[in-house]
């Protein structure tokens, strides 16, 4: 259970389900994908779509939501994005190619990530 989970649970003697967050992927109609973190991906796709939500979405608009995957927490969604966002494009297109409409879970290969050096 994240600490946040376990802290609330206890203050209040209550079991507490977390909500899950989720790490996505969109296409952008110039090809582009961009990705980002919500408790609701579906949600979040469609605010992209109707021009509300990421800049990112100005000069070319979302067109599809390739890639979802599940953390139990939003600290745990968080680094999975940054994780994410080094990836070379081709490591991201893998992704995106794999995804089935399931949130998935997978583990990224650091020789996919770009070094910051």
């Amino acid at each position: 259970m994240p600490e946040s989970c376990a802290v609330a649970a206890e203050s209040i003697n209550k079991p507490v389900v977390c909500k899950p967050w989720f790490v996505y992927l969109v296409r952008a109609a110039n090809g582009s994908l961009y990705c980002g973190i919500s408790d609701d991906p579906v949600r979040r796709f469609a605010a992209h779509q109707s021009g509300k939500g990421a800049r990112f979405f100005c000069s070319s608009p979302a067109v599809a939501l390739v890639y979802v995957e599940q953390h139990v927490s939003k600290g745990e969604a968080l680094r999975h994005e940054r994780l994410i966002k080094k990836l070379r494009k081709t490591a991201k297109e893998v992704l995106a190619a794999s995804y089935k409409g399931v949130p998935v879970q997978v583990s990224i290969n650091e020789r996919d990530v770009v070094s910051s050096t």
